[in-house]
């Protein structure tokens, strides 16, 4: 393909904010730039972009689905976007794109055509958990989202606590909301009592909490979650 146009990652709040909040000015003025959208949810993306300038042309924009059902098929057709130097931006449910989000499949099929990937900058939950935890932030593993079975996840709990005793590594995973008290459970029941534990929750969100305690001070309180965007962090 002659005249390949870019790819730009285009990041999101991670929650019900205005875009000027959390997204550099910058970002918000180079959405005016596109015509051609791949997001993982059309409704969200079409919400996002009107509160965040484009309200109005809507309408007037070309949007493709990519996410956890689309066959991979349909993710190699998206290279036909890029023709006559159109660039593409990919848009994700919250957050930075391509980290833990199928998007990440978009940016592979750039590298392997020789499509430029431009990263703009925006929150990512991860790092913002990280940054205030008080864990360490210069040796540190991300390990997504822990299996959903309760014994299942209870040994992998196990294996990253051995891992993080052992290389010092502050392990960090996600959970899906409604599973946040699940995972919280197994956590204090399973996990060393001297391990430390972070709960960072509703990030860049008025009602943000990041708190960081033992296993033994987390098992003294009966904390309920509920169904926030969480980030884990666990250090043994």
């Amino acid at each position: 393909m002659d005249n390949k146009g870019k790819l730009y990652l285009i990041p999101s709040p991670l929650g019900d904010n205005d875009p000027a909040e959390v997204i550099p000015s910058p970002v918000l003025g180079r959405l005016q730039h596109f015509r051609t959208f791949v997001v993982e949810e059309i409704r969200t993306a079409r919400r996002y972009l009107s509160r965040a300038g484009l309200k109005g042309k809507i309408d007037g924009l070309e949007f493709h689905e990519l996410n956890e059902h689309t066959p991979q098929e349909q993710i190699e057709g998206y290279l036909e976007l890029f023709g006559n130097g159109n660039d593409v931006a990919l848009i994700s449910e919250a957050g930075l794109p391509a980290v833990a989000d199928p998007g990440a499949q978009l940016v592979a099929l750039a590298h392997r055509h020789g499509i430029d990937v431009v990263p703009l900058v925006g929150p990512s939950s991860l790092m913002l958990a990280l940054m205030a935890s008080g864990m360490n932030g210069q040796c540190f593993a991300f390990c997504g989202y822990l299996p959903a079975r309760s014994d299942e996840r209870r040994s992998k709990l196990k294996n990253i606590e051995k891992i993080s005793a052992s290389l010092r590594q502050t392990q960090i995973f996600i959970e899906t909301p409604y599973r946040n008290d699940s995972m919280l459970k197994d956590i204090l029941e399973v996990c060393s009592p001297e391990t430390r534990l972070c709960i960072a929750a509703d990030l860049t969100l008025p009602d943000a909490s990041v708190r960081t305690k033992t296993v033994a001070g987390w098992r003294k309180e009966k904390t309920v979650i509920g169904k926030r965007p969480c980030v884990f962090i666990l250090q043994a």
